[in-house]
C-alpha cells in the first residue's frame, strides 16, 4: 500500500521560504501570484494491507518524525497498489 503525506505550516506561522518563492515568481513575470505557503510531500510504501492499521501507523510516524506538530499540520492519503 502506498501512502502520501502532506505537511504544511499552520496558519499564523511565518513562512519565509514561501514568501521568497512568491517574490521570485512576481519578479519572473507572474504578478498574479499572491501569498505562497510551501510544505513537504512524502510518499511511502507500506507493507500493510489493512487501511485502519496503516493510517494509525502513519499517524504515529507523522507525530514522531515527519511533522513538527507544534507548527505544522499534516494530512494522510492512502493509495491502493
Amino acid at each position: 500500500m502506498k501512502a502520501r503525506v502532506h505537511v504544511t505550516l499552520k496558519n499564523g506561522v511565518l513562512d519565509p521560504q514561501g514568501k521568497a518563492i512568491g517574490h521570485s515568481l512576481n519578479r519572473l513575470g507572474f504578478p498574479e501570484v499572491g501569498d505562497v505557503r510551501q510544505g513537504k510531500f512524502i510518499e511511502l510504501e507500506l507493507a500493510e494491507t489493512d487501511k485502519a492499521k496503516a493510517k494509525t501507523r502513519l499517524d504515529e510516524m507523522c507525530r514522531k518524525l515527519l511533522a513538527n506538530t507544534v507548527i505544522e499540520n499534516y494530512s494522510i492519503e492512502l493509495v491502493d497498489g
